[in-house]
């Protein structure tokens, strides 16, 4: 089977269509050293972000918003198309301001489609598995996170009573509310790890996370 496909044919229980995915994909990736963005770096036989988008897919998400920047992931993005008719791309033109500008255009597109929650989780976190994202978009708390080993990660779920409580500037996203609104935040455990490609000295480790 393609790929991409083997996400497409997981339609059995598919998620509430007002709980919508969003993955963030628009940064420049400035700490990474490689000789490529690090979301086209490839490890074992698939880019960072075909697995990151590949996982979030396979979650069964009725909308899955992908928000793109830095780098051109339209050819990957377009791949995933044909199977996934659920999957929109939002461009951030603004994306050097930080990934606050990325989620607000999230937001943006999540209230077009008429979405109650948002579960959001980064491109460059390749080892959530697909039953992470389920776990958090099924969480019942305004505010929830993925925890790993009992280690806060992503993704995590936000209810759209708090989207106008999120940060519309800066490098910082939901996280902003684990303080404020910590009353209403539901730690969610999860498999796999939210490791993420930051320098290219996490390949190994992602190598030996992407093989179990």
């Amino acid at each position: 089977m393609h790929y991409w496909a083997v996400a497409a044919a997981q339609k059995s229980n598919p998620i509430t269509s007002a709980v919508t995915a969003v993955l963030l994909a628009a940064g420049s990736g400035s700490r990474f050293s490689g000789n490529a963005h690090k979301l086209l770096t490839v490890i074992n036989g698939r880019t960072v972000f075909k697995w990151s988008l590949h996982n979030c897919l396979a979650a069964q998400f009725q909308k899955v918003i992908v928000v793109t920047g830095a780098v051109d992931l339209s050819a990957q993005i377009a791949e995933a198309k044909f199977a996934a008719e659920n999957l929109i791309e939002v461009h951030n033109e603004n994306w050097q301001t930080g990934m606050a500008s990325s989620l607000q255009c999230a937001i943006s597109e999540a209230q077009r489609h008429g979405a109650s929650s948002v579960v959001v989780g980064l491109a460059d976190q390749p080892a959530i598995k697909p039953s992470s994202w389920q776990r958090v978009a099924d969480a019942t708390a305004p505010l929830a996170v993925a925890t790993y080993n009992g280690v806060r990660g992503n993704p995590v779920r936000i209810h759209a009573e708090l989207w106008p409580l999120l940060p519309t500037n800066g490098d910082e996203g939901a996280r902003s509310l684990f303080k404020s609104h910590k009353d209403l935040l539901e730690e969610v455990a999860c498999d796999g790890s939210a490791q993420d490609l930051d320098t290219s000295s996490d390949i190994e480790t992602l190598t030996k996370l992407l093989n179990k």
